[in-house]
This record gives structure tokens, C-alpha cells and sequence, in this order.
């Protein structure tokens, strides 16, 4: 049976970690492990799944809660509430509700403190893992029988009814995701036609009534190069000159977002020394599987710029093409020959350099899933047997994750990020003295996981920000700092400091704390306000001072470069850009940060506050909600910015933006009290609701909370009553919520599955409900 570890490094000689693996999440296969009822229980769950996966594709994250609350011998002595209809709610129902949902999510605590929860649902993460270790030679190894397994269950739990895969779990089938789950099912063992249910045969039917997988996107034409199922001559130039661009022209990789950089870095290194895999009988087998013409017949050279219809999300412009062709036609051909191939080798060698520097600044987790299998390959390819590529394989375990629909791979985890959410709605049910051990454990937690130094060496000659006083998404290894979860560190922080240190521990020292607000004033992008006219973002310094902020990295590059996005199926990933999410964030902390230490940098605090503010409303809707970029949707967007700016001290009496914020909310409840928006609201960038109207839970609870930092309270709390209900009624008898759909974004199109959300934001809705809403 499989089972959670935390904080445990293991004994691998090539892992190493700055703060003794705190955050670190793993599975481990044992085959003693459980009872034959345990295992029965884990069986039922996963049949339940399957039954129901076209329904409700999202997990609810069960293995791993069975077996803490298995552990922790969890019981709930707390009696359920129900509020009937016509009956009015009490001070004494919600707050047995929400001290319910306390009982239970303090039960899930890990060791070190974290919340541990799945963080995937882009079906593209596993297959590029099992690709790189197939073609190193390694797979047994890494990914034994159990591991394949599970990884396969995976694959056929989100297999689409029309056969294909989506880009996500929630998403509609693509070329993409299609032809890389059919070719990860042959390699992990499955025969052309085997897989459950026909998945195999179904699959590659999907991709046939096509015209075959010449059409796949970009980055699927660069990894089935690799493997040897496509020719480098079909793929658009990736020339890893690049990164040696002086930084005076305005595409230097300084100044791109950085997942870009660090997904293209790697990619450009394999592509430049054209490394291709094995030939292996599978890798014949399947060129013959999956074109409609024989592979040797194939005109590469015509399909470099096809991309299937149910892929296509970004549309290159004919400017685009026109430059991939002249790379193709000119510089590529010139730089294969003498004297010019030297310039390609000394390419090679600055650009691995970079892998190198990153790999060691992530302690080889990498930046996240999608780079980790492509640096780590590209630290095979250039030494089989080199330290660099075992370091790698020794964080392989970081990234893999296990529930009931199977094995699959993070993005890298949430484990900063979902404590710090899950902190605050503790600490905002106002029963310290109950839940003063778990506090103090999560508190210690934030406290270990916040980054402490800088990138190694000159870090702005490799492309790097200061991190030093950030917070990242996951843990402290990984190392890249991240505005909004920094700001929600430093709130905890904050918060926790003005509670009693013999109940939740010693507060964090000033200096750590003045390194946070440091990170957040660095990352702030300074923009002119012109009345009439549109707004301009100007490049001053690295370090500008009025504006919204970015997530990793300050932007400020020419928004025109945006229109070389190599990819089709992801927006707004070759700058960094500014968010309302992390604007908002980042006011929130600032200001409490400003109550308890206000003679520390005042006048940039406060002009940070005062632009931010000015940030969030002037990108505010036309229909008065905001654009979540990290969170499904409208709702997400507009709570964080009604936080934000209720923080700075707007009201609703003295703001149009929040005015225009509410009624956007208000008009968009639903009938039995709740809020339920589509994922596809984020692709189309217009809100969606729900099909059939239905409500989510946890979009009502972000709803809920945005309300009230409008005060809705004190102007008409009926909408508040009727949001309560449905949270109150829709908790299970064991204190937990139901998992309903995927609530979280990366870049517009894909999809991210936050399996911690249903507890942490329900609960921090009643908590705030109890808090300012008048109950008899």
C-alpha cells in the first residue's frame, strides 16, 4: 500500500537540501503496509473514481487523507448542523459548522506543519518524465511495477469518452496530450491495443481521424524528435545562441518570463546538438502507428507550422512564421557549417552552464515538472554518468503524486502557499487555545520554508531576481521566489507575531521580516496613468516603483514581444506581467506590515499602496469584476481585489471600484445562495457560469469573503445568510467539504487542480461570516 512521507531526505547520497527537507512530500510503495480492510477502503475509492470520472474528472486527494486521519485515529465528536429552509441562522450554527471543519483540516496537519495536497491536472506533466527515462535507460528503476501502475490508472481515468486526452483533466481532447498518453501507455507497457476500457486502440483512432500526429503543437514535435518518432527538421528553430544575446536588445532571456526561458533553455541545448534516443523496436513500432503515411515519406519541412484545430489556442501571426522561416532557411544552415559551428559549440557550452546554475540554485527540483524532465535529460545527454543527471533522478520522488485516479506528476507543489491560506482561516476562527499545537507547528513551518539567501554567485549575469526573504510556492529547496505567496508568508508571520508566543511560538525576526518587504517592493512595475489615453508600462529600472506586481520576476519589457510567443496553446508567457492577485496580496501585507513596524521604509510602503491601489482599478472589468489569472476566474480576481483594496482603506462609500465590485458579485449568485463559474471563463476571458447554474463551494467562498470586505454586512447581510447556508448544509458528516471542480489557472488555458482548496477557503468564509456578520 502506499503511504505519505514528510520531511524525510532519504538516503540517497545525491540529494541535499538548505533546511532539512521541511515541505519535502513523497510516496513510497510498501507492500506490508495496511490492513486488508484499509486497502479495501483505498479500492472502493478508486472504483468510485473510475465510475464517476466523466462526471466529476477531479480527484479528492483521498490516499494520503485516509491515512493521516487513519494515524491521527480521527474522529468527529462534533454533531453535524443543517439549516433548514425558512429557518434563520445562528451564532451557535455556524460557529458549530465551522469549528467542525476545523476539527477535521487540523487532523490533516503534517509533521512539519504543512497542509501536503495534489497539485496537477495538466495531463502533459507525466508523459515527458517517462520519455527522458525511457531514453536513459532508467525507467525500471525510477518507475517499477507499482509506479506504472499507478501511473497508467492515471491515464485511463482521463481518458475523454471520444478517446482522446485533454490538456487538462477538465479539458476537451488535443493532439497534444493525446499523442503523448498513447505513446507514455506503449512505453510503460501497454500493447497497441491494450489499456483499460480499449484506451490504446481508442486513443490512436482519436489521433488517426485527425490525419496523424504531424499536426501536434510545438513542444510535441520537439519531444517526439527526441524520442525518434519525428525528424528536427520539422520543428521550428530553437538556436541556443540565444542565450548569449547582449543585453542591450529587447528579446534578451533576461527579459523574458521565466518559464519560458527555463522550458527553452533546455530545449535549445537538446535541439542544438540534434540528440535523438534510441531507435528501438517501440520507437519503430510506433512510427508506425500513429502517421498515415510512411514515416521516410514524411515532408518535415511542411508540417513545421501545423498545429491541430482542438490545440490551437495562440495563433502564430504570418510575422511569426516569416521569422521562424528565416531562421530555418538562413541562420540554421550557416551555423552547421565551419567557422560558424564554433560559435554553435561555445552556444552549447554557455547554455548547459545556465541548466547547471539552475539545477543547483533548485537543488535539481528545477523551477517546476515540465522543465525537470527536459534539464534533467539535457544533463544525460551531456554525461550518462555525470553527478548532474543522479542529482536530478534523486528529486524525481519530489514531483510524484498519488490519489485515487492514480499517479501522476505536481506541478511542484503547494505546500507554502496552501499553509499560509490555511494559517489565516485558522487564525480567523478566533480559537487559539484550542488549536494552539497546530498554529505553532504551521507557524513553524512558514518560518523554516522562507528563503534566506540570494541565488549563488552573480545571479543577474544568469537571468535571476533576488529571493532572499521570499517564500516560494512549495518549499524552501526550491528556491524561486514568488510575490503573492512572499505577501501571504508575511502576513502569517505578522499575524502570528501579535498572538502569544508561549502558545504559537517565537515571532520572526525583524530582518527576515524586512527581507520579505523588500522582495515585494522589488517586484512592483511602475506604470503612467495618461486620463483618455492608454496606460504605459515603463521599463525604468529593474526596480520600479508605481504599478501592479509581478509573480516571479519585475516586469517591464516591451509588451510587443508577446507577439513571438513560440507556443499555441498557452497566452502571456514570454514576459513576465503584472497581477491584481499579487497587487492585492502584496497591500494587504504591506499595510499590516506598516501597523506593526512603521518607521521601516514609509514613504516607499506608502507609495507602493497608494499605485497598487491605483493598479487594481484601473484594470477593473467592465462589469465590475476582476480577471483572475491563477484561480477560476472573476470570483478569484475579485475577492483578492476587494481585500486589497479594503486594506488601503477604500469603502464601499468612498470607491466606485468596489461599488461596481459587489454588484458584479451580487448580481451573479445563484439561486440557492452560491457562486459557480466554468474554467472555460479563463481561456475566453469573459465570465462563465457553471453549466446548469450550479454552485461551487469554494467560489462561493471567495465570493462570500469579498462581500464582506465590502461591509455587504452592514448594508444587506441576506445575501451572506444565503451563501452561509449553502456552505453550513453542504458539509459532510465528517467535517470535510465535497470536491467539486478544478478552481485553479496557469497562464489562461491550463487548468491546475488545488485538492486543499475545499477545506482551507469554505472554512475561512465561516470563519469571517461568524466574525462580522451580526447572528441572533
Amino acid at each position: 500500500m502506499w503511504r505519505l512521507k514528510v520531511a524525510d531526505g532519504g538516503n540517497d547520497p545525491y540529494i541535499y537540501s538548505t533546511n532539512k527537507f521541511v515541505g519535502r512530500q513523497i510516496w513510497e510503495f510498501d507492500p506490508h503496509y495496511g490492513t486488508p480492510e484499509e486497502r479495501a477502503e483505498i479500492e472502493a475509492a478508486r472504483e468510485n473514481f473510475w465510475k464517476n470520472r466523466y462526471q466529476l474528472p477531479v480527484c479528492s486527494d483521498l490516499l494520503w487523507r485516509m491515512q493521516f486521519l487513519r494515524e491521527k485515529n480521527f474522529k468527529q465528536t462534533i454533531a453535524q448542523v443543517k439549516v433548514e429552509d425558512g429557518e434563520e441562522i445562528t451564532k451557535e450554527t455556524a460557529t458549530t459548522a465551522m469549528r467542525r471543519a476545523v476539527h477535521f483540516f487540523s487532523a490533516l496537519q503534517a509533521s512539519d506543519g504543512h497542509w501536503p495536497a495534489e497539485n496537477a491536472g495538466p495531463l502533459f506533466f507525466v508523459p515527458p518524465l517517462v520519455f527522458c527515462l525511457y531514453i536513459t535507460g532508467h525507467l525500471d528503476t525510477v518507475l517499477p511495477g507499482e509506479y506504472r501502475k499507478e501511473i497508467l490508472r492515471y491515464l485511463y481515468c482521463h481518458q475523454n469518452e471520444d478517446g482522446g486526452w485533454g490538456f487538462h483533466i477538465e479539458g476537451h481532447s488535443s493532439m497534444f496530450c493525446t499523442t503523448f498518453s498513447y505513446i507514455c501507455m506503449r512505453i510503460l507497457g501497454e500493447g497497441p491495443d491494450g489499456g483499460r476500457d480499449n484506451a490504446c486502440a481508442r486513443g490512436r483512432k482519436w489521433i488517426h481521424d485527425r490525419g496523424g500526429m504531424t499536426s501536434i503543437p510545438s513542444w510535441g514535435k520537439t519531444w517526439l524528435s527526441i524520442l525518434g518518432l519525428f525528424d528536427w527538421s520539422g520543428c521550428n528553430p530553437m538556436p541556443p545562441e540565444f542565450w548569449f544575446f547582449p543585453s542591450f536588445l529587447p528579446m534578451h532571456p533576461g527579459r523574458m518570463f521565466c518559464y519560458c526561458r527555463l522550458v527553452y533553455m533546455p530545449m535549445s541545448y537538446l535541439y542544438g546538438r540534434r540528440f535523438v534516443g534510441p531507435i528501438t523496436p517501440l520507437i519503430i513500432e510506433l512510427r508506425q502507428e500513429l502517421f498515415l503515411q510512411p514515416y521516410n515519406e514524411i515532408n518535415w519541412k511542411k508540417v513545421r507550422h501545423l498545429c491541430a484545430k482542438e490545440d490551437l489556442y495562440y495563433p502564430h501571426s504570418l510575422i511569426q512564421d516569416l521569422m521562424w522561416d528565416s531562421l530555418y532557411i538562413c541562420t540554421e544552415p550557416l551555423l552547421s557549417r565551419w567557422p560558424f559551428n564554433k560559435l554553435r559549440q561555445k552556444a552549447l557550452e554557455v547554455t548547459i552552464k545556465h541548466i547547471h546554475y539552475e539545477d543547483e540554485n533548485s537543488r535539481y527540483i528545477t523551477i517546476g515538472c515540465v522543465e525537470k524532465s527536459l534539464c534533467m535529460l539535457a544533463c544525460w545527454v551531456e554525461n550518462p554518468n555525470g553527478d548532474y543527471f543522479k542529482k536530478h533522478l534523486a528529486r524525481i520522488p519530489d514531483y510524484l503524486w498519488i490519489a485515487e485516479d492514480g499517479m501522476t506528476m505536481q506541478t511542484f507543489g503547494s505546500q507554502a502557499w496552501d499553509t499560509s491560506f490555511a494559517l489565516q482561516a485558522l487564525i480567523a476562527c478566533n480559537m487559539t487555545n484550542e488549536i494552539g499545537s497546530i498554529l505553532k507547528k504551521g507557524h513553524e513551518f512558514i518560518k523554516e520554508s522562507q528563503v534566506k539567501e540570494n541565488p549563488s554567485g552573480d545571479f543577474k549575469s544568469m537571468f535571476r531576481h533576488i529571493s532572499k526573504g521570499s517564500w516560494t510556492f512549495s518549499d524552501q529547496d526550491h528556491g524561486w521566489q514568488i510575490s503573492d505567496s512572499t505577501a501571504e508568508g508575511l502576513k502569517c508571520c505578522l499575524l502570528l507575531s501579535m498572538m502569544p508566543p508561549e502558545i504559537v511560538g517565537e515571532k520572526m525576526e525583524s530582518e527576515q521580516v524586512f527581507d520579505a518587504v523588500n522582495i515585494l517592493l522589488s517586484l512592483q512595475v511602475r506604470i503612467i496613468y495618461l486620463p483618455g489615453a492608454i496606460s504605459m508600462v515603463v521599463p525604468i529600472t529593474k526596480q520600479c516603483k508605481n504599478g501592479g506586481l509581478a509573480v516571479w520576476e519585475p516586469a517591464g519589457a516591451p509588451k510587443w514581444l508577446e507577439l513571438l510567443n513560440p507556443t499555441e496553446f498557452f497566452a502571456d508567457v514570454v514576459l513576465e506581467h503584472e497581477y491584481v492577485e499579487c497587487t492585492a496580496s502584496s497591500i494587504q501585507a504591506l499595510v499590516l506590515f506598516k501597523k506593526l513596524y512603521p518607521g521601516h521604509r514609509t514613504n516607499e510602503i506608502n507609495n507602493f499602496i497608494t499605485n497598487a491601489v491605483r493598479f487594481i482599478e484601473h484594470i477593473q472589468m467592465p462589469d465590475g469584476s476582476w480577471y483572475g489569472n491563477w484561480g477560476s476566474c472573476f470570483f478569484y480576481g475579485t475577492w483578492f481585489s476587494l481585500g486589497g483594496l479594503a486594506a488601503a482603506g477604500k469603502t464601499y462609500h468612498n470607491c466606485l471600484a468596489i461599488r461596481r465590485g459587489v454588484e458584479f458579485l451580487l448580481k451573479s449568485q445563484g439561486d440557492d445562495g452560491g457562486w459557480g463559474e466554468s474554467w472555460l471563463s479563463n481561456p475566453k476571458e469573459k465570465y462563465i457560469p457553471l453549466e446548469g447554474n450550479r454552485s461551487n463551494l469554494v467560489q462561493t467562498a471567495w465570493a462570500l469573503m469579498g462581500l464582506l470586505h465590502s461591509g455587504q454586512e452592514e448594508r444587506d447581510p441576506m445575501p451572506l445568510h444565503r451563501a452561509a447556508k449553502l456552505l453550513i448544509n453542504s458539509q459532510m458528516e465528517d467535517g470535510d467539504f465535497p470536491q467539486q471542480e478544478v478552481t485553479g489557472v496557469f497562464k489562461k488555458n491550463c487548468m491546475l487542480h488545488y485538492a486543499d482548496y475545499r477545506n482551507i477557503f469554505p472554512l475561512w468564509a465561516l470563519a469571517e461570516y461568524v466574525r462580522w456578520v451580526p447572528l441572533p
